[in-house]
């Protein structure tokens, strides 16, 4: 063949190509009970007109808008009725907080622990989110320390080490199908309960892993929340030479705090039990200030924590002096949430459990915190999962119609399709899932949730400085 022949051969190719690509339907050609898909012109304009997110401009965008830049109420004004990254408030009650800073400024001068419990999917497993929550109000309030955490568990943590030896048996409250569930419903405020039969040790170090905050590193006090002891139980906690007196609390439906405070901080202690007890969690704090506790539940949607015992759970919060729940739930029901009467059964769950934390917890406020952008491929692209941003519009309307606050992360990373920008960037924010965070991206997303927080704290502190009428004409002019 000739070189012009071949030339003209492959200018007809070519040029069948450019008519298929002007001629193709951006959906693809209907071929039987499949549909053949094509590079289209159609499809080239879509994507074209689509509006991508640029993640660098949205970060420094929440950077500017948390900076004050003019009088301050009115910035304060601004910020919790127009500021997007704002903590959205039941009744737009700018005091919605007040008692848990309160608590928070004061822990320290009491000698005292408050706690901040963060419950979560997978999203914040690795304490993901919730270290750079912890490092920002320990920051703030004092505290030290990773929180409480189970004895057994089989989700790794970047904050803590830990060890069991002895006669324990993990159930908890949910997972796949190789997960034990107990025979009752006594699990506790970790969702978990671990059954000691004849006593061991538990032992403890702080974390070297290098996502680690400093914070944790080392803890000042040990802790150990239990249930249902066996006569004679009996616990005694040592690290190197120190040896704390323990402080013993008794709940009045059965579970107890016992709390060992160190002289100076330690890196590692070991609890020796003696006999048989329910085991509901151990912790590694400071001596006083903020302790913020990470409860990844894999695969969770947030729906099941109505089944665990109230009087437990009651003692529990009341014995830790929790003051503020954070629910992160949502993404996992994705797959199912096809159509807004499915959306609207999770709704009346979440309620549900919103409502049971306010049972447990009357003492403690609760912030709902949505599903991110999730990535889903349709027709060979990443696109935002559809009914996504209607379910993060839903979750929004029920917490606020529950007593519960509200912080949209889903638009914090820049709304529809931003899942995909942030797995793009360099470092990557996200995984090749377009689901879950990397420890960088989680970092931004915690960070701006301590900045909101935070901000409503400021704004408490400056408030204790303005009259209160002239701060209620400010706010609602």
């Amino acid at each position: 063949m000739k070189a012009r022949q071949v030339l003209i051969f492959f200018a007809g190719v070519f040029a069948m190509m450019g008519m298929l690509w002007l001629a193709v339907p951006a959906d693809g050609v209907p071929v039987g009970p499949v549909t053949v898909r094509f590079a289209s012109y159609q499809r080239t304009l879509q994507e074209a007109a689509e509006k991508k997110v640029d993640v660098d401009s949205v970060l420094t965008g929440i950077a500017n808008r948390f900076r004050m830049q003019d009088d301050t109420l009115q910035f304060y004004r601004r910020f919790f009725y127009e500021n997007p990254d704002r903590i959205y408030l039941p009744g737009n009650d700018y005091r919605f907080f007040d008692d848990v800073f309160k608590e928070m400024e004061t822990a320290g001068r009491q000698n005292r622990t408050v706690r901040v419990v963060h419950y979560g999917d997978s999203q914040i497993e690795l304490d993901r989110i919730s270290q750079d929550l912890r490092e920002a109000l320990q920051g703030r309030f004092g505290g030290q320390g990773t929180g409480l955490f189970p004895a057994l568990s089989n989700v790794p943590s970047a904050s803590i080490s830990k060890s069991a030896n002895g006669a324990f048996t993990q159930y908890t409250m949910y997972g796949d199908s190789t997960t034990v569930r107990a025979g009752h419903n006594r699990y506790g405020m970790l969702a978990q309960v671990v059954q000691l039969t004849g006593g061991g040790t538990i032992s403890l170090r702080g974390s070297k892993n290098k996502n680690a905050r400093e914070g944790v590193k080392t803890f000042s006090s040990v802790s150990l929340l239990y249930g249902r002891a066996s006569q004679g139980f009996d616990v005694k906690v040592v690290s190197d030479t120190l040896k704390p007196a323990p402080v013993k609390t008794v709940g009045e439906g059965g579970a107890t705090l016992l709390t060992w405070t160190f002289p100076r901080p330690v890196e590692k202690a070991t609890l020796r039990i003696s006999g048989s007890a329910e085991i509901y969690a151990v912790g590694a704090d400071g001596s006083s200030g903020v302790a913020v506790d990470n409860i990844p539940l894999r695969g969770c949607s947030g729906t099941i924590f109505h089944r665990i015992s109230k009087p437990l759970m009651t003692d529990c919060f009341a014995l830790t002096d929790t003051r503020l729940i954070i629910l992160q739930f949502g993404g996992n029901y994705m797959p199912v949430a096809r159509n807004t009467k499915v959306i609207e059964q999770y709704q009346e769950q979440i309620a549900r459990e919103i409502q049971y934390f306010h049972e447990v917890a009357p003492q403690a406020k609760i912030l709902f915190i949505g599903p991110s952008d999730m990535g889903k491929s349709v027709n060979g692209r990443i696109v935002t999962w559809p009914n996504l941003p209607t379910l993060v519009d839903s979750l929004r309307s029920t917490a606020l119609s529950n007593d519960a606050a509200y912080w949209d992360l889903f638009r914090m990373m820049g709304g529809e399709n931003s899942m995909v920008q942030w797995v793009k960037h360099r470092p990557a924010y996200a995984g090749p899932d377009y689901i879950h965070f990397t420890s960088e991206g989680a970092r931004k997303v915690g960070d701006a949730l301590s900045q909101s927080i935070l901000t409503c704290y400021n704004f408490y502190e400056l408030r204790k400085t303005y009259p209160a009428r002239k701060v209620e004409e400010a706010m609602h002019p």
